[in-house]
């Protein structure tokens, strides 16, 4: 387990190294000159000169690829020319909210969709089995924004139930805080939930057909357990997979839900900074967006072992 461990670590230094040289040719690879672009069209010569000096551009650009590993290494992902501010601390003011509603969005979507998954597969062919097969067909189908705005008409204007769109802090308290992310997390959920109720579904029907599940309904070992300590826990696998996935592809895509909910968070500043072409933001904020998603998937690797003992590491 540790010398796999060790050697996942250790992959991951030329897969960040990769992304490290795409994403910095992000700025090198967009038409015409950079510093034209943040300026506008409305810049200066002289502007324009002063900007690709204050960036670097005016070195060779072996020179500012050693210059940006160097400083990357050190924390230091440039300067925000339109926030004025560093990059890493212009992405953590914003990345609280983006974390939490994703946090809370999978915590909702595993306690809806594994649940309908399990129950599905437990009464195949049922009423409650087209039922939840229902769900995950329009959880997959439903566009996120389209749900949101329902919702907002829905539980916000019709009802007042939960406010129609903003973020409170959780300096301001965590029950107001999570009264303002409860629909778009569960706007978020629905779709994720759907998914992990058709994965968990497929799993449990092909573990519930083996053998030593119908040995243990021989032997008298209540029908609960049987499904809960031995069919759910080998079924798992998959659905952690599904889970993990989820959590990383929800990190760089949760931009529409905030735009919904006027959220300020990460997601939102990422897209900011593409309309006003501010790449330092738009860089630094891939990087570290490549790297959670790389730790992410170490994490999943790992839980395979904790979940199903039998998976060895070689």
């Amino acid at each position: 387990m540790i010398g796999f461990l060790l050697r996942r670590i250790l992959s991951v230094i030329p897969t960040m190294f990769i992304v490290f040289t795409v994403v910095f040719l992000l700025l090198h690879l967009i038409p015409g000159d950079p510093a034209s672009s943040m300026l506008g069209a409305g810049a200066s010569a002289e502007q324009i000169v002063e900007l690709r000096t204050h960036l670097g551009l005016d070195k060779p650009i072996y020179v500012q690829y050693v210059k940006y590993l160097i400083r990357a290494i050190h924390g230091d992902l440039g300067d925000s020319i339109f926030l004025k501010r560093p990059v890493v601390q212009a992405f953590m003011e914003r990345v609280e909210p983006t974390i939490l509603l994703i946090v809370l969005g999978l915590v909702l979507a595993v306690l809806i969709g594994i649940p309908a998954g399990i129950l599905s597969a437990v009464h195949p062919d049922s009423i409650l089995d087209k039922s939840a097969m229902l769900f995950a067909l329009l959880g997959v189908s439903i566009p996120t924004f389209w749900l949101g705005l329902n919702m907002i008409q829905a539980f916000s204007i019709h009802l007042d139930w939960f406010p129609a769109s903003g973020y409170v802090p959780l300096s301001e308290g965590f029950l107001k805080t999570l009264q303002s992310l409860a629909l778009p997390a569960l706007s978020l959920a629905f779709n994720q939930a759907a998914l992990f109720a058709r994965i968990c579904r497929s799993s449990m029907l092909e573990v519930m057909q083996q053998d030593y599940i119908r040995t243990a309904r021989a032997k008298g070992v209540l029908e609960k357990w049987v499904i809960l300590k031995h069919a759910l826990r080998n079924a798992l696998l998959p659905t952690v997979t599904a889970v993990g996935t989820a959590f990383a592809t929800l990190i760089g895509g949760t931009a529409v839900v905030e735009y919904v909910f006027n959220i300020p968070g990460a997601e939102r500043l990422i897209i900011s900074s593409i309309l006003r072409r501010d790449y330092a933001v738009i860089q630094g904020s891939v990087l570290i967006i490549s790297m959670a998603y790389v730790f992410i998937n170490l994490v999943v690797d790992t839980i395979y072992g904790i979940i199903d003992p039998r998976v060895t590491y070689e």
